[in-house]
């Protein structure tokens, strides 16, 4: 399906009965929205309505060019831009990776439209931001983000000896499958540099604040992008009802290397949480068919 709003046009997965309880799933980097496909049929078979968009960027219809054209404030602008073309007055929002991070950046300024939070794998921002200052650990798993920022070396190194090493950060914990998709869409003439600006755009462009929201965060202790520190610490900015889980031995890959697992979790949050701010979608979908 196509989604249009004023920033362009998103591409998106979707699924479940159009009057269904409303969730929207987040990706990360270096995905789409496919990364979801595991959550986005164990939600529609229990009735809710499920929209995973390819994100700024990563949608052909809203690549601008410049890196300060994804600051954290505009992809929030995003999620609420989506949300209100599908009609959706409240949602239950989940997000992964670099989704996760606009998940907690969305949840904390727009409290009154995020009925729910998942988040997988990435720690709230002020933890990270902590870990970052205080955890040798952690900044030792985020020195990646330096050297990503480089161009174009990094997008000729990612995408050199067919995309060896963009293959690589999958560390074979996603599907092969899904992997060669991602990599075809990210070979395309801008869409890899625009996945990377998300790391070269700058500091974010305000400041977040403690959630209120229903949250679940799920973290594996395999991780290499995230270490114990922020996950540990991120209850620490959640104000709301609060589940932390820690899945053992599993990659940073959670949504694709542990569906079952996580779709048990998140279903079981969804449906605790099943009546916080939810109301019926506004209207019937107007932004295209699936």
């Amino acid at each position: 399906m196509s989604i249009s709003t004023a920033a362009g046009v998103f591409d998106a997965i979707a699924a479940g009965p159009s009057d269904g309880r409303p969730v929207l799933l987040l990706h990360g980097f270096p995905q789409t929205g496919l990364a979801w496909q595991g959550q986005i049929a164990a939600l529609a078979a229990e009735g809710y309505r499920v929209v995973a968009p390819d994100q700024r960027g990563y949608s052909p219809g809203v690549r601008p060019e410049r890196a300060e054209d994804y600051r954290i404030s505009l992809l929030v602008a995003d999620v609420v831009a989506i949300a209100d073309e599908l009609g959706w007055s409240t949602f239950d929002l989940v997000g992964h990776d670099w989704g996760g991070a606009v998940a907690w950046w969305t949840a904390s300024a727009h409290p009154g439209r995020v009925s729910t939070l998942t988040v997988v794998s990435t720690p709230h921002p002020d933890a990270l931001a902590e870990a970052l200052r205080t955890d040798d650990d952690q900044r030792a798993r985020s020195r990646y983000m330096i050297d990503w920022r480089e161009t174009p070396a990094t997008e000729q190194r990612m995408l050199a000896d067919d995309a060896g090493l963009l293959r690589s950060l999958y560390a074979e914990k996603v599907p092969r499958a899904s992997a060669d998709a991602y990599v075809r869409h990210l070979s395309r003439p801008g869409a890899l540099t625009a996945a990377l600006n998300w790391y070269r755009s700058g500091r974010p462009d305000g400041t977040i604040d403690v959630i209120e929201v229903p949250t679940l965060y799920v973290w594996s202790t395999g991780d290499t992008a995230f270490g114990p520190v922020p996950a540990r610490e991120t209850g620490r900015w959640v104000e709301g009802p609060y589940r932390f889980e820690v899945l053992p031995d599993l990659s940073h890959w959670i949504p694709e290397e542990a569906p079952e697992t996580l779709n048990r979790l998140l279903l079981e949050h969804l449906r605790v949480h099943g009546t916080r701010n939810h109301r019926a979608p506004l209207t019937v979908e107007k932004t295209g068919s699936d």
